[in-house]
Order: structure tokens, then C-alpha cells, then sequence
């Protein structure tokens, strides 16, 4: 791919995702979604190779298939209230189409199969733009609608985010569905809190996406797709093999880190609202993903490859580590401390 083609798809995402996350009215919030989904396809499908195609193929299908749904949705609850206003969503049959539609967006369960599939075809820079910046535009409509939407759905597609993002990532050996699964898993984290503390759930994705990029830059850096790779990474950058490593604990939400703030604070605001028994299940559903991250971990430090591994050696890397995954890295396992300054803003 040229470098002004890639500018040009690099400048639409920026354009569609500014677009939606400044608008007010469903047509402009919409228009921003479709030009964001036309602009990540080519960067999907760059590589040419016949599971890029089809990774391509599948996001296309879904997104157009939820951007159709939050179209359906704006213009019945237009039809019967008169108002175009993101905010202004009070018909119950718009709200829980909506609810669907941006389900379907984030890849939420019940609607999630499409993303680590989509996730597995893209080069890992694309993985790491459909993991972080084509998920903020979503978060920001189910921001602004909150008010209006059914917390009991809400919290039912959590839990069930939760356990699937679990439960099926305990058997993957690709990195990519590994950290796909991982984000149906934040996802729920980030949903079940939305109906009471809307904040909470954008400083839950802010975390996310920083933790995340840590991880896909490092991944990029060491040129990792498979647990085998991983575990002859560590006699080439041992540096990096051991931020890679605490940045994933951070990921799992381990307490001196920072990815156990958002939880700590979620787990908080669900016992203020009597809903101990849900912050318990979530709490117990998070340590099927632990286990993952755990396995990640261990592959990428602790185990010694045999010598007998059955893939083709890597050329040793450049043990020049950019600037950028330094400062990821420190950020994404150093912020708890912040904590006492955040009351404020929540």
C-alpha cells in the first residue's frame, strides 16, 4: 500500500470518528460510523492473502448490518417522537434495537463471533485499530444513550461478555484471538457499568486502549502471532519480554497494576448499587481471562523454548525498542497511584 493511500485511510478514520463523537443528530453520527468502516477495509485486506479477504468480507457484512439496525433505530424513534437528538431516544422498541446495533459495533455478546475471526485475518496494526479506535465512535453513542437503554439487558450482556471472552480464549494458541477474546472481556466490564456511572465505563476504555497498545506495539516489535513464537522471544529482547509481561497482568487486572483500577472502581459503584451478587459473578468471570493473560505471560517469560520447536527461527530483532512502547508500558503498569485524584472527576 502507498504511503498516500495509507494517509488518506489513516485521515478518514480520524474524520469518521470525530464526526460521530461530535454529533447530536443520528444521520451525522451514522454518516461518521460508514466512513470509518469503508476506511479500516483496505488496511484489513492490505495484505492480499485469502484470510485478510475474508476477515474483510466478515467486517463489512456485520458493520453494514449494524449500521442498518442504528439507521432502523434512529428513524422509528423519529417516527414517534419527532426527534432526531442522540440523546432524545426514549422509544423502548428504538432503544433496545439500538442496543443491538451497537452490540453488534463492539462486538458485545450475543453478537461477538464476528471479531476475533476478523481480528485473526488483520496484520497486527489493524488488530490494534479495531481493538482500540474503531471501538471509541460505539462507546460514545451507548455514552450518550444510556439514560435510555434497558440496564437489566445491559447487565445480562455483560456477564455473558464476560464469560465468553473467558471461556473461549482458554484454548487459543494465536496471539490475535487471544487479545479478541480479551476485549469481548473488557467489553462486558465496560457495559455493565454504563446505566450508573457512565464515566466509569470511559475510563474503563481509555485504560483498555492504553494497556492494548502496549501489548500490540510489543507484539509488532517482536514480530509474535503464535504462543510457539512467543516463548523464543525471551533470549532476544529480554527487556521487553518482561514489560510484555507485566503489562499483561495489567491487562488481567491484578491489583499493584494499573488495569486493577477500573475494576476496583467498577466492583465499588456495583456494591453502592446493591449489586453485590453481579459484582461477585463478573469478579469470578474475570479469572477464566486471567488464566489466559497467565498463559501469555508464561509463555512470553518464564518458559525456556526446547530445542525442538517446530516452526522457523526468527531473525534476532533490533534491540531498539521505540520511545513510544516505553512510555506504554510504564503508563499501563504505573497508574494506580493516581487513584485518589479520580473522585472528583467521577
Amino acid at each position: 500500500m502507498t504511503p498516500q493511500a495509507k494517509l488518506i485511510f489513516t485521515a478518514s478514520l480520524l474524520l469518521g470518528t470525530t464526526i460521530t463523537i461530535s454529533s447530536n443528530h443520528w444521520i451525522m453520527a451514522w454518516a461518521g460510523l460508514e466512513i470509518n468502516t469503508l476506511a479500516i477495509l483496505p488496511l484489513i485486506s492490505k495484505s492480499h492473502h485469502p484470510r485478510a479477504i475474508e476477515a474483510a468480507t466478515k467486517y463489512f457484512l456485520t458493520q453494514a448490518a449494524a449500521s442498518a439496525l442504528v439507521l432502523f433505530s434512529s428513524m422509528t424513534n423519529a417516527w414517534h417522537t419527532g426527534q432526531w437528538d442522540i440523546t432524545q431516544l426514549t422509544h423502548p422498541t428504538s432503544c433496545l434495537i439500538l442496543t443491538s446495533a451497537i452490540a453488534m459495533k463492539l462486538g458485545l455478546a450475543p453478537f461477538h463471533f464476528w471479531f476475533p475471526e476478523v481480528l485473526q485475518g488483520a496484520p497486527l496494526t489493524t488488530g490494534l485499530l479495531l481493538s482500540t479506535a474503531m471501538k471509541f465512535p460505539p462507546i460514545t453513542l451507548l455514552f450518550m444513550t444510556s439514560p435510555s437503554l434497558n440496564p437489566t439487558l445491559l447487565t445480562c450482556m455483560a456477564i455473558l461478555s464476560t464469560a465468553l471472552g473467558g471461556w473461549m480464549g482458554l484454548n487459543q494458541t494465536q496471539v490475535r484471538k487471544i487479545l479478541a477474546f480479551s476485549s469481548i472481556s473488557h467489553l462486558g466490564w465496560m457495559t455493565i457499568i454504563i446505566s450508573y456511572a457512565p464515566k466509569l465505563t470511559l475510563l474503563n476504555f481509555y485504560l483498555y486502549a492504553l494497556m492494548t497498545t502496549a501489548v500490540f506495539l510489543t507484539l509488532n516489535s517482536i514480530k509474535t502471532l503464535k504462543l510457539s513464537t512467543l516463548m523464543t522471544t525471551w533470549t532476544k529482547t529480554p527487556a521487553l519480554s518482561a514489560m510484555l509481561f507485566l503489562t499483561l497482568l495489567s491487562l488481567a487486572g491484578l491489583p499493584p497494576l494499573t488495569g486493577f483500577l477500573p475494576k476496583w472502581l467498577i466492583i465499588q459503584e456495583l456494591t453502592k448499587q446493591d449489586m453485590a451478587a453481579t459484582a461477585i459473578m463478573i469478579s469470578l468471570l474475570s479469572l477464566l481471562s486471567l488464566f489466559f493473560y497467565l498463559r501469555l505471560a508464561y509463555c512470553a517469560t518464564i518458559t525456556l523454548p526446547p530445542h525442538t520447536t517446530n516452526h522457523m527461527k526468527q531473525w534476532r530483532t533490533s534491540n531498539r525498542t521505540s520511545t513510544m512502547i516505553a512510555i506504554l508500558t510504564v503508563s499501563s503498569t504505573m497508574l494506580l497511584p493516581i487513584s485518589p485524584m479520580l473522585p472528583p472527576i467521577l
